[in-house]
């Protein structure tokens, strides 16, 4: 329920508020200077952050995401003249959004580019045997790497990292990663145009080290457009304005009551999802052994076992009483963890500085599971007031847009019992008292 000095409605009732939608943006709008390195499942538009950010706070302020996935947040923290905070538990994102949000000397970077460009045509011509070789020693021996990737591809991917691991430069060789990570799914066997982890075993497979360079000379043309924009004093004081972390959303590394305004889209319940989504970089780079063990960190897993939890929420705790199975459990881990996250976000925020969270609802076994009002909920019973609330569509979001309502998994568009997942959301702002 949202309240003000005159009525009360339901969030459902609420108009939607077409400003928000900012369906007149292009894909160049929305990839603009260094959010267009990467493709990230579930990443809400800068023009959104943005909008927000300069709204409830001022420059100068700390602007926190909980949930940063790719950076999103912290890209328009710095870029508007606030200092940036942002933690997520998947290690790619992490990489993607430090990235992002790092300012490297463009004369450096393209100098090392053209080092790397030689080397790799050296390697994979007259040096190729030697070459392969000794990459093959140094990449990650998983066998879901041959899952996904045919042996050509393989073999010239594997001496593209074991070049990009010789890069002394700790920001430029990060930099080249996430180059060689948005590369993947297009030199990789999976289905192209889909977010589910589907095989197509007659896909076209692109050229690694083709893709690789024409996505680096991309990017670097992108970074040139960053460094352009952003103020000399946050250059060369980066760690100053900026600071991200691989760290549960339930630990942020800012000081109590030092933050204006969080700005965060946090994952849907069975986050576990994203975690397959992100298989294929999270496999090259080691950071993942066996899929079900990645998944028990996320959000929401399954894997915990909760007997006894305060939800502070009367309609969480009847939203998981309608649930059967697994899926009760997994919902009602998923907003126990909520509740912990807003927990500590009232930590660090400073009286009257504002949580805006963007979230939708869905649907599970035909219970509908009203994530919006549920935070709400919570927020209101740990010291927070709503300070307004927005519904938007969403003309476009990189999520498939149909979940199965029985299993709550993502599903095809095809699939008869199947309904859209999340053609609005609501912008929750609520303010610390």
């Amino acid at each position: 329920m949202i309240t003000n000095n005159y009525h009360t409605v339901a969030l459902s009732e609420i108009s939607i508020d077409y400003s928000w939608s900012f369906s007149d943006k292009t894909v160049k709008d929305t990839s603009y200077i260094t959010h267009g390195y990467y493709t990230y499942p579930a990443k809400f538009i800068p023009q959104l952050a943005e909008r927000l950010i300069k709204e409830n706070s001022n420059e100068g302020d700390i602007v926190v995401d909980p949930f940063m996935g790719s950076g999103t947040t912290i890209v328009e923290a710095i870029v508007n003249n606030r200092i940036g905070i942002g933690t997520d538990i998947n290690e790619i994102a992490n990489l993607l959004a430090k990235v992002k949000t790092t300012p490297i000397d463009n004369l450096i970077l393209a100098s090392e580019f053209d080092r790397i460009q030689e080397d790799l045509i050296k390697r994979l011509n007259g040096q190729f045997e030697q070459a392969l070789k000794r990459a093959l020693q140094k990449i990650p021996n998983n066998e879901r790497i041959d899952y996904w990737f045919l042996p050509e591809q393989k073999n010239k991917l594997a001496i593209i990292l074991d070049r990009l691991l010789e890069v002394e430069n700790t920001d430029i060789q990060n930099f080249f990663l996430v180059t060689f990570a948005q590369t993947l799914k297009s030199t990789s066997i999976w289905l192209q145009k889909s977010v589910k982890p589907t095989r197509d075993l007659h896909k076209k497979i692109y050229d690694p080290v083709e893709l690789f360079l024409t996505q680096s000379k991309k990017m670097i043309k992108k970074h040139c457009e960053f460094d352009g924009i952003l103020k000399s004093e946050i250059k060369e004081n980066i760690d100053k304005f900026r600071n991200v972390q691989c760290l549960d959303s339930r630990n942020l590394p800012c000081e109590n009551g030092k933050a204006s305004l969080i700005v965060t889209s946090p994952p849907y319940v069975t986050s576990y999802e994203y975690a397959d989504l992100h298989q294929l970089p999270s496999l090259w780079l080691g950071f993942m052994k066996e899929l079900p063990e990645f998944r028990k960190k996320f959000i929401g897993s399954s894997y915990k076992n909760r007997e006894n939890v305060e939800l502070k929420s009367k309609l969480a705790n009847e939203t998981v009483k309608n649930l059967k199975n697994k899926k009760q459990n997994e919902v009602k881990n998923y907003f126990a963890d909520m509740l912990e996250t807003f927990e500590e976000i009232k930590r660090v925020l400073k009286r009257g500085g504002r949580a805006c969270v963007v979230i939708g609802n869905t649907e599970f076994q035909g219970v509908k599971i009203e994530n919006a009002e549920v935070f709400q909920e919570q927020f209101h019973n740990i010291g927070f007031k709503t300070y307004s609330v927005t519904k938007r569509e969403i003309p476009s979001k990189m999520l498939p847009s149909t979940r199965n309502p029985e299993t709550g998994k993502f599903g095809k568009a095809t699939d008869s019992n199947i309904k859209m997942a999340y053609p609005v959301e609501y912008i929750l702002t609520m303010q610390k008292l």
